[in-house]
């Protein structure tokens, strides 16, 4: 049985992400001085007195539209509170009741899910005059919290889990593929999320940047389930000029590094960017199975431009050259589906365990080449290898001499073992050590 659901709302700046961190004990949710950080929702699982519940965090809800994205944060807002089974509506004590609070509790008076208006940053709890402004509202009696400090907290969460479904048994872990949609600002990872996913999950627009939390989608197709991460844009470190920009950076870098696989998503019409190089090299790095995504194809008509592309990604995407690539349109979905059987096949790559009796065989046709590194007097031998991990995969290799092994000849050596077994999508990794007298 799924979780019970916990959505927060309100206007831009009150404390949702503050109050959603401190409930969760955790840093998931950015919380920044500058109002429409949080732009989609996003699940954060918590638990009070042993009643698990899914937390959603949502944007700052303006009934305006003079920012081009309150719109679809609006929407995404009411989306999270019509699935939510418990309503935190949350406002300012440190100022006036405004047309927006006004509007957003009008709205959720009409709804039947049990609504808690929560009055924050009341940081002396023994001053709660502010708080009778906001029975106007008509939600009942406000709830005065303090999201940094902790204030009246306890006392409302004992409230909420009340009003909760009982679950007869906690959710357990859902088995699924971890895979995270990585890439630069703008490149149309929104967009293909949302056409693998069948629904607007993400906001998706032409500016760069918009995605600046991880959103994450469980997926069933075909019989399997994934987990599908939508990431905030990587952008070169010294590219980002707002610290809030710097943090959607670090948590794209945490998305990878929970990912089985990435689906590294390029604008086909800007072409290869040393950004999608770099982003690119931090998947190899964590070694994650990888797909390469050339996104927008429809739009690139040329077919000169399209072999280009092609080459140049083969060239300068030589470093993670077992990346299958696949030309597709997120807007139109044209060929979005092969990548469901991309994904089944680099994570049984990326998954797989090779017998030490096919390895074996393996290092005796490297032997038989004749081709090993040579230092001085030292000639390399290698007398045993077994795979010791899988996800990557990963070889130990028993030699004479580990310490003259070069990267030129771990190259050989990973391109030998790719041309004997099926490694598609997946980095590989060896490990060289002396062989025991």
């Amino acid at each position: 049985m799924a979780l019970p659901i916990v959505a927060i709302v309100g206007r831009p700046n009150v404390g949702k992400s503050t109050f959603v961190n401190r409930i969760t004990g955790t840093s998931d949710a950015i919380v920044h001085e500058h109002r429409g950080v949080t732009r989609d929702r996003s699940y954060h699982k918590a638990d009070w007195n042993g009643v698990d519940f899914m937390l959603i965090d949502t944007g700052g809800v303006e009934m305006a539209d003079d920012d081009r994205f309150q719109s679809s944060i609006r929407e995404q807002a009411l989306l999270a509170a019509d699935e939510a089974d418990v309503i935190l509506f949350m406002v300012d004590g440190r100022s006036d009741v405004t047309s927006d609070d006004i509007e957003l509790a009008r709205q959720f008076r009409r709804m039947k899910t049990p609504v808690f208006l929560i009055v924050n940053k009341m940081d002396n709890p023994e001053d709660e005059s502010a708080i009778w402004n906001y029975m106007q509202l008509g939600l009942g009696e406000p709830w005065p919290i303090s999201s940094i400090h902790g204030h009246g907290t306890g006392d409302l969460l004992d409230a909420v889990v009340e009003k909760l479904p009982k679950v007869e048994e906690a959710e357990e872990e859902i088995e699924a593929i971890n895979v995270a949609i990585i890439g630069r600002p703008n490149a149309g990872k929104s967009s293909l999320i949302n056409k693998m996913t069948g629904t607007q999950r993400a906001i998706v627009s032409d500016v760069a940047g918009t995605t600046r939390d991880s959103i994450d989608a469980i997926v069933e197709h075909e019989g399997k389930t994934y987990r599908l991460v939508d990431t905030a844009g990587i952008r070169k470190k010294s590219g980002i000029v707002e610290d809030l920009e710097y943090y959607g950076y670090l948590r794209s870098i945490r998305a990878i590094e929970r990912a089985d696989v990435a689906i590294l998503v390029i604008d086909s019409t800007l072409g290869l960017t040393d950004q999608d190089q770099k982003v690119a090299g931090i998947a190899r790095e964590k070694g994650v199975a990888l797909i390469i995504c050339l996104n927008k194809w429809d739009v690139v008509t040329d077919p000169r431009e399209r072999e280009d592309l092609r080459e140049i990604i083969g060239d300068r995407l030589q470093f993670v050259g077992y990346a299958p690539v696949q030309a597709i349109s997120a807007m139109t979905g044209r060929s979005v589906h092969r990548i469901w059987d991309m994904i089944d096949k680099v994570y049984a790559n990326h998954a797989q365990h090779i017998s030490t009796s096919k390895l074996n065989n393996f290092l005796e046709e490297i032997r038989e080449f004749g081709y090993t590194v040579i230092s001085g007097k030292k000639r390399l031998k290698m007398n045993y290898i077994t795979q010791t991990a899988e996800c990557p995969p990963t070889f130990t290799i028993f030699c004479n001499h580990p310490e003259i092994v070069d990267p030129n000849y771990e190259r050989f050596l990973e391109n030998r073992i790719r041309e004997k077994f099926d490694l598609e999508g997946t980095p590989v990794r060896f490990i060289f050590r002396r062989k025991a007298n």
